[in-house]
């Protein structure tokens, strides 16, 4: 089953250019050093998953001229991860779904923070009209979407587990500083891969270019493609010092696999 990845942003958690900088990633003029906070679309047979909703989104979806959801997966609870679910309400509504509420899947640490953020629209005596018609579905395990499956596996972010996915040839994984031997286990043979790689040097909580070419080394997938970019990495620069099957991300970049 042929499908279409759809890289929404690359960027860290401020976003790149970043409020009130003035480094020479900040002020380029190439258009690849402008990332938006870091999402993918995965899209087949005429079904949308994201994973991950940023502060972004509503730039992110008319750029891409997204015109519905079927479903989103969670990677974690945080602000650069999550803010942008009020934008889903125009995609969300009947006369868009058909009917039914946009299914959203978390882990059990996620879902609590996305019910405390977004508490009017998950509680019942919240009356607001327009409200995004989405629901929290429980993850315990592989998730099965339209004849694809999307299986989590934990990546540490700092010393918090969160969740990354493989979903058939490729996987997503953001947002970590190490990733279990259990999580390296699942990722073998695969066309795509995409790790966090902040900046070259160490981050507490965030993957560094070099640990992650260690990764790369590990698992020999076909393309890598770096995310969760700071303005520490120009676009041209780094990718002219990077292996050949290993390239920074770019907002916008679009990738066929098989699913």
């Amino acid at each position: 089953m042929k499908a279409t990845l759809t890289v929404l942003g690359s960027g860290t958690s401020m976003g790149v250019p970043t409020i009130g900088c003035d480094c020479a990633v900040c002020t380029s003029a190439d258009p690849h050093d402008r990332r938006t906070r870091p999402s993918v679309m995965v899209q087949w047979e005429g079904h949308t998953v994201l994973i991950d909703t940023t502060p972004d989104f509503r730039e992110q979806a008319i750029r891409e001229h997204i015109r519905k959801i079927d479903a989103v997966l969670y990677t974690h609870g945080h602000a650069d991860h999550i803010l942008g679910l009020d934008d889903v309400r125009p995609l969300s509504f009947p006369r868009v779904t058909g009917g039914g509420k946009i299914p959203l899947y978390a882990s059990a640490r996620t879902a609590e923070v996305l019910r405390s953020v977004f508490r009017y629209i998950f509680e019942a005596n919240y009356k607001y009209g327009g409200l995004a018609q989405v629901e929290l579905q429980p993850m315990d395990g592989p998730v099965s979407l339209f004849g694809a499956t999307f299986t989590p596996l934990v990546v540490m972010h700092g010393d918090v587990p969160i969740e990354g996915y493989r979903f058939g040839s490729a996987a997503y994984l953001t947002d970590f500083s190490n990733v279990p031997e259990e999580s390296l286990a699942q990722l073998e043979g695969l066309d795509i891969l995409f790790l966090d790689a902040l900046r070259h040097h160490p981050h507490p909580t965030h993957s560094t270019v070099e640990n992650s070419l260690k990764i790369v080394d590990r698992l020999k997938p076909k393309r890598t493609y770096f995310t969760h970019i700071s303005h520490d990495l120009p676009h041209e620069a780094t990718n002219a010092a990077l292996p050949d099957n290993v390239r920074l991300a770019q907002d916008g970049l679009k990738l066929e696999f098989d699913l």
